[in-house]
């Protein structure tokens, strides 16, 4: 008998102990229950008095090889059998930058791994206004806008005000909205769409400045633990360049990571990494870490000092690789290697500015990059030090009209 039918099975006899009173009449059931002592059913059963580190042993197998999803949700469902089970796979499980898996929602807060693009495709639905995330290999699968070979990631939906337009991104596709138990940040422009912020719903480092509100004042009261107000924390700073002129070319684009170091790219340098979602309630739902938090209303736009060189020293500063024009083709042309495959505006890659003297290697490593393959379809690769939260962000941005940078 394979090892996860040994699980079911136990779990499931555990479930048909707990619900052993169904039989019996109301006043039985009070008379009986009232001289049984609570015990804990999985401390009954055969895995509990399984030796550490035989358990450990079983986990570490099983991690290696459900190495991709939808066959890894088997590391998933391991981490739901009680806290003990849970606390070891979160010390089996590595981070994406080591590992290039997605296993908990917390990767989706991690940088990606380093020297590889992670592959995802992004699907347009312009009817609702809506934008899922993918992980997926499959580029036919992408082209085709099919989603059975990807694994869902994050949701968009956006949202037009009379001075600015929000996107509001959730971990569940089917509940995008401000108030929703999933929400985990959001992307805010200004009235042209040229410049935009992203927000975290928690703190990136123990650092990070939140953005009070009257909205957030609200919510403080209803937070799930006091370690962490009620917010919005800007990681990002997105601008576009105006095309006063009208000439002909590629939008350009400059990204402030507020969150990470210009360090990060270098030989050996770190880029933030969250390890827990401190929103989160691990007592209600005790498998493994969910996003509690809710959205928060912003009364003001940023300003655009925000992103000034006093705000820009010693942070990482993304910028559009430059194409080159084909004569043949008299097109603006870059090497996406395959992975796009019909000119856009939107197409775009993104490389590390340097900042001060040449640029070194390290710049010349594409960070993200974002392009066409459908009529609704888009490819996003990223890699570190950028999450895949972040890059999902700054892939939105490219979706506002932007007559003016055009």
């Amino acid at each position: 008998m394979s090892f996860k039918s040994l699980i079911r099975g136990e779990i499931g006899s555990i479930s048909r102990r707990k619900g052993f009173g169904f039989g019996r009449s109301r006043s039985q059931r009070v008379v009986q229950d009232s001289f049984l002592v609570p015990v804990d059913a999985f401390k009954q059963s055969c895995w509990a008095t399984m030796p550490p580190e035989l358990l450990r042993d079983v986990l570490i197998r099983i991690e290696a090889s459900e190495d991709t999803w939808p066959s890894r949700k088997n590391v998933v469902s391991c981490a739901g059998v009680c806290r003990n089970w849970r606390d070891l796979v979160k010390e089996i499980v590595q981070v994406p930058q080591l590992s290039s898996k997605f296993t908990f929602p917390i990767s989706l807060k991690q940088p990606g791994p380093r020297g590889s693009l992670v592959q995802c495709y992004i699907i347009r639905n312009r009817t609702n206004q809506t934008y899922h995330l993918y992980l997926g290999l499959n580029q036919a699968a992408a082209a085709a806008a099919s989603n059975d070979d990807g694994k869902f990631l994050l949701a968009a939906k956006r949202f037009r005000r009379p001075t600015c337009t929000d996107y509001i991104i959730s971990l569940n596709s089917d509940d995008v909205s401000r108030g929703s138990t999933s929400y985990i940040g959001k992307l805010r422009s200004n009235f042209l769409g040229t410049k935009f912020t992203v927000y975290d719903a928690q703190p990136t480092n123990p650092g990070a400045q939140v953005t009070r509100t009257r909205s957030s004042r609200l919510l403080s009261l209803k937070q799930v633990t006091p370690r962490v107000p009620s917010g919005n924390y800007p990681v990002a700073h997105i601008s576009y360049e105006l095309n006063v002129l009208g000439s002909r070319g590629p939008r350009r684009m400059q990204c402030v990571m507020d969150a990470i170091p210009a360090s990060a790219v270098e030989p050996g340098g770190t880029a933030p990494t969250q390890t827990e979602l401190l929103h989160t309630n691990l007592d209600m739902f005790p498998s493994f870490s969910f996003f509690r938090s809710k959205s928060v209303r912003s009364e003001s736009l940023p300003t655009s000092s925000t992103s000034g060189p006093a705000q820009k020293e010693g942070l990482l500063v993304l910028k559009n690789k430059a194409p080159r024009w084909h004569e043949q083709l008299q097109c603006w042309c870059l090497n996406f290697n395959g992975r796009v495959t019909v000119a856009s505006v939107k197409n775009f890659q993104l490389v590390a500015a340097p900042e001060n003297g040449p640029a070194g290697p390290e710049h010349e490593n594409v960070i993200l990059q974002f392009g066409k393959v459908g009529k609704d379809v888009f490819t996003m690769d990223f890699q570190y030090p950028i999450s895949a939260f972040q890059a999902f962000t700054i892939c939105l941005s490219s979706f506002d009209t932007k007559i003016a940078c055009e």
